[in-house]
């Protein structure tokens, strides 16, 4: 079979770009209008470019995730303020401390009753952390590739996800997003599976594009936004149903009434039936599991 690379009519952009750089320093050459337009970094940030940069986003980790032959995901959200159970205890410590010294004051009081609410919450960093092993694990699905979680790469119940499948030797999935505070991407995403993102709107398309289940942990705006955008996509029918699995029922019915929606006739009865409350991981695994006829590799 010939080489394609070696046959190809025209030379690489690549190619291009280095025979580019070799021009003779002139007025001409060194003016920006000069430089060919996909190497020219201030062109491609211009406010009419934006189509542009949208496409690069949506086309590059598709392209890399290809390359790496994953098919088949489970999208694990979930707060970023939940850490795992030591830390959050001493979090708790310190608070009561400062307060202990001081009851009077409100603000020490309310940080107090907030350490203890994440306290309580840190159980979910360790379900999310075992169902991503368990997740891991798999074989096979359907006769397709293996089951591979993906979180938003931030800390919290993201880190404890992709800690879990880190922990049992698997790959996992980081997409991160470009804040306007100091952020980073947690230590145990795969690296040649860590992406940034500039735009939700692209980011939430790449949660998507592979699901095979969305899990929820107790979470912000952040994890109502993407929980809502599911459920909305499956409710008008533009993604095919997945299992929607919502960890905590106590917490979720505390901050979100469904049945209200349907009393008051903004949602229909069977709009509820899109998700599932689940309470640990071994259960939200079977669910899972079932649902897809996955088999676990050998212990």
């Amino acid at each position: 079979m010939r080489n394609k690379r070696k046959d190809k009519t025209f030379p690489s952009a690549l190619e291009d770009g280095r025979a580019a750089e070799l021009s003779i320093p002139s007025p001409q050459t060194l003016s920006p209008s000069y430089r060919l337009a996909y190497m020219d970094h201030d062109f491609l940030l211009k406010d009419e470019l934006r189509p542009v940069r949208l496409e690069l986003e949506l086309l590059k980790p598709e392209l890399i995730l290809k390359e790496h032959q994953i098919e088949s995901t489970i999208v694990i959200f979930g707060g970023t303020r939940i850490p795992e159970s030591k830390v959050a205890r001493e979090q708790l410590a310190e608070a009561e401390a400062a307060g202990g010294k001081n009851p009077t004051n409100e603000l020490l009081v309310r940080k107090v009753r907030i350490a203890r609410s994440i306290a309580e919450k840190s159980k979910y960093y360790e379900e999310a952390r075992r169902l991503a092993s368990l997740i891991s694990k798999t074989q096979e699905i359907s006769g397709s590739s293996n089951l591979v979680v993906v979180t938003g790469g931030g800390p919290g119940i993201m880190e404890a996800a992709n800690r879990g499948a880190y922990e049992v030797g698997a790959e996992s999935i980081g997409l991160n997003i470009v804040l306007p505070f100091e952020q980073k991407p947690n230590e145990y995403i795969t690296p040649e599976l860590c992406f940034q993102f500039h735009y939700f709107a692209i980011r939430k398309m790449h949660f998507l594009m592979r699901a095979k289940a969305l899990v929820v942990f107790p979470g912000g705006y952040g994890t109502l936004d993407e929980l809502f955008e599911t459920l909305t996509l499956i409710q008008t029918k533009k993604i095919k149903p997945m299992p929607v699995l919502i960890f905590g029922r106590e917490f979720w019915e505390r901050i979100l009434n469904f049945d209200a929606l349907v009393e008051e006739g903004t949602i229909s009865p069977e709009d509820i039936g899109l998700f599932r409350y689940v309470e640990t991981a071994e259960e939200a695994w079977k669910i899972i599991s079932k649902v897809y006829d996955v088999h676990r590799m050998e212990d």
